[in-house]
């Protein structure tokens, strides 16, 4: 593990108060603990009807207002100019306002608003929705941001069969670019079958921070003490300061021969590590911290590390400069190149990063000059520390301590969407461990590479170490499909056009169907023994769930029986009334029980069928206690039972009158005496349509 010097001094050491520091080390960045980052509390309206999530949720209208266009407008022109945090807040104000303005392209925003500005729990609900409305009409791209999404929020399950649909999709459109596209997005979920080896140069000091140089070498910082007389030491810790070294990879990629300092042109008395290399090899860039020392307040010496620049020439690597966006009051380091050398990232601490470290990037210009720095942004950066960066095809990879992490400092992985980059997701385990690790490359799309760490079980305080993808067991998951039939309960009539849901265990929507003119759908892909809902909805029935578990045939059969609205509407004595069953309540109570409430909720669905009509609600009681008692007894359950019903969104004006009629209309007349069934059944509310 690295010393707490070591890592004082090798991560940007930014704190100023630090003792009578001589020389600083560049492993780790260390500065003053930024503010931590907060949930964002969400309005309840926007929060309700969310699966594990802290979204906003839409409310109901019906038409656009001009309000809501205006904020459209608004956020199209943010989201241009990749302002997503704006564009976010006005994405969600406005579909929350108005649920007819959620059209694909809408959602889509609203998800990669938040999903750029790292807000995964939100990106998760409008892509969710945008997953539940629109599937036919998701892109690739939707997908897999959509898993990214799954993934940064633990979804895992449900990460893996939506790439089983996204697999079933490639395989009837038969089109090699979404079968490329599945393949990356698994790659980027998956990261099983890593096999992880200490290379053998590692010592009991520290080595890290690798990267690749003339075509079959490894350059790596050491503080191993190789000389012949004894070396310089770092007065702290009484380690060696650290150089840089080369080695050449062995046949095994666990093991470097010929190892070799690089110049002394390049490795001063002070400390060298982090290096990017150019395409032809030919230049480094380097971190070192400086040689001028600033005097704080408290009249002690920091350094600050600064990023250095170093050409072959001749075979000779020339003196070391110094480049020019580097300042005295404050760090610079860890840079790393593009694989064409036009752009630079690096880490710092300069004045506008948004927490302890960010990552910045500046243009190499033909001309050896650079651009001004430009901060990469929430999309990678956050209020903790974000370092180490590596860059290759479209992705970055840095090690960040932010709270999604396993512990300490743990490496990410984020896609470049046009200009900027996606969310960063955790590389897990077993690459990331409970302790730091960092300095991850690979050119192989993460096939093969190094990093390094102080986890348990090494050699030293940080060691680099190699990792490998082995192939994956092609052990194909048995699957199987459900495939049902919507009847009607009483003449077992098919009913088409019903819409059916498959949902998990969490009650999220995997895929959804319209049952076709036999009454007949089916969920394909799905996993065996695996427990599902089959949720019913059409305007003439009621709603119905099932609850399934997969079976290991190859096909399941499921029949779905519904009842029809109209069936509750019938007659008796003359006036027309809704016939559930009965509205029972405690004896001497007028609190709504459990099963009160399905038996109301069906109410709510023959009023959502005829907006048009009213009802009277009459509550009544068993005989026991005085008349005058169970009069007041039987209005309070009255006025329960319609405050129950506004809760849920009905109109107080589509409810006629709520009375209370005590024991004056028993429908078991106890004057002989009653059973307690008889008692119950006396204790009712009952529903007397007056218009519809």
């Amino acid at each position: 593990m690295l010393s707490f010097a070591m890592k004082k001094f090798l991560s940007f050491v930014f704190i100023l108060h630090l003792a009578c520091l001589q020389a600083q080390s560049i492993t780790h960045i260390d500065f003053a603990d930024a503010p931590n980052l907060t949930n964002i509390e969400l309005p309840a309206s926007e929060a309700a009807n969310t699966i594990d999530s802290v979204a906003p949720q839409p409310t109901k209208a019906n038409e656009a207002s001009a309000v809501v266009i205006k904020m459209i407008e608004r956020a199209n022109t943010y989201y241009s100019k990749m302002w997503y945090a704006e564009a976010a807040a006005l994405y969600d104000d406005a579909l929350t306002r108005d649920t007819s303005s959620a059209t694909p392209e809408l959602l889509q925003k609203a998800g990669d608003s938040h999903y750029f500005n790292s807000e995964m729990e939100k990106a998760f609900f409008w892509y969710n929705r945008l997953f539940e409305l629109f599937q036919d009409d998701l892109t690739d791209s939707d997908y897999f941001k959509y898993a990214h999404v799954l993934k940064g929020t633990g979804r895992y399950k449900k990460a893996r069969r939506l790439l089983n649909i996204f697999r079933g999709r490639a395989q009837k459109a038969k089109v090699a670019e979404i079968k490329n596209d599945g393949k990356e997005i698994k790659d980027a979920l998956y990261r099983d079958n890593v096999e992880i080896t200490n290379l053998n140069i590692n010592s009991k000091y520290s080595e890290f921070s690798p990267m690749y140089i003339n075509g079959g070498e490894l350059i790596f910082a050491s503080s191993a003490d190789t000389g012949i007389f004894k070396k310089r030491r770092y007065k702290w810790n009484n380690q060696p300061f650290l150089d840089l070294y080369v080695g050449k990879v062995a046949e095994t990629p666990n093991s470097l021969k010929g190892i070799r300092k690089l110049s002394k042109k390049v490795n001063s008395k002070y400390h060298e590590a982090g290096v990017a290399v150019s395409p032809d090899n030919n230049t480094i860039y380097f971190t070192r911290n400086a040689k001028k020392r600033k005097k704080s307040k408290k009249k002690t010496s920091v350094s600050h590390l600064k990023i250095y620049k170093s050409e072959r020439i001749d075979g000779e690597w020339t003196e070391a400069e110094e480049l020019p966006f580097n300042g005295d009051d404050f760090s610079t380091g860890h840079p790393a190149l593009t694989a064409d050398g036009k752009k630079l990232y690096f880490a710092s601490d300069r004045p506008g990063s948004l927490g302890g470290t960010d990552i910045f990037v500046v243009d190499v210009l033909e001309n050896g000059e650079f651009s001004q720095p430009k901060n990469l942004g929430r999309g990678v950066n956050s209020s903790r520390r974000e370092m180490f960066p590596y860059v290759v095809n479209n992705k970055i990879f840095f090690s960040s301590d932010r709270r999604q992490g396993l512990g300490g400092l743990d490496i990410y992985e984020a896609v470049s969407v046009g200009e900027t980059f996606g969310a960063p997701i955790n590389l897990g385990a077993p690459v990331n461990s409970r302790k730091d690790d960092f300095s991850y490359i690979s050119k192989d799309a993460g096939e093969t590479g190094y990093f390094a760490s102080n986890r348990k079980g090494g050699k030293g305080d940080d060691d680099i170490y190699a990792f490998k993808l082995l192939p994956e067991e092609k052990v194909e998951e048995e699957q199987t499909a459900i495939v049902g039939t919507i009847t009607e309960l009483i003449t077992s009539m098919a009913v088409p056009s019903t819409k059916v849901r498959l949902l998990d265990e969490n009650n999220e929507v995997l895929q959804e169907v319209i049952a076709d003119t036999n009454g007949t759908f089916r969920f394909d892909n799905l996993p065996k023994n695996t427990n599902f809902t089959i949720a019913s909805e059409n305007a003439d029935y009621f709603a119905d769930s099932k609850e399934i578990t997969t079976p290991d045939g190859p096909e399941f059969n499921v029949a779905i029986s519904l009842k029809k609205l109209d069936d509750l509407i019938v007659v008796e004595d003359g006036m027309k009334k809704l016939k559930t069953d009965m509205i029972y309540f405690d004896f001497d109570r007028s609190y709504i029980r459990d099963d009160a409430k399905n038996e109301l909720n069906k109410l709510l669905e023959v009023w959502e069928k005829y907006p048009d009509m009213v009802i009277k609600i009459e509550s009544h009681t068993d005989t026991r206690g005085s008349a005058a008692y169970n009069r007041t007894l039987s209005d309070r359950r009255a006025k329960e039972t319609k405050a129950y019903l506004i809760s849920q969104g009905i109109d107080e004006s589509r409810i006629y009158s709520a009375i209370g009629y005590g024991e004056q209309y028993p429908v078991y007349d106890c004057n002989s005496g009653c059973g307690k069934t008889e008692h119950q059944k006396n204790r009712r509310s009952e529903f007397v349509i007056m218009s519809m």
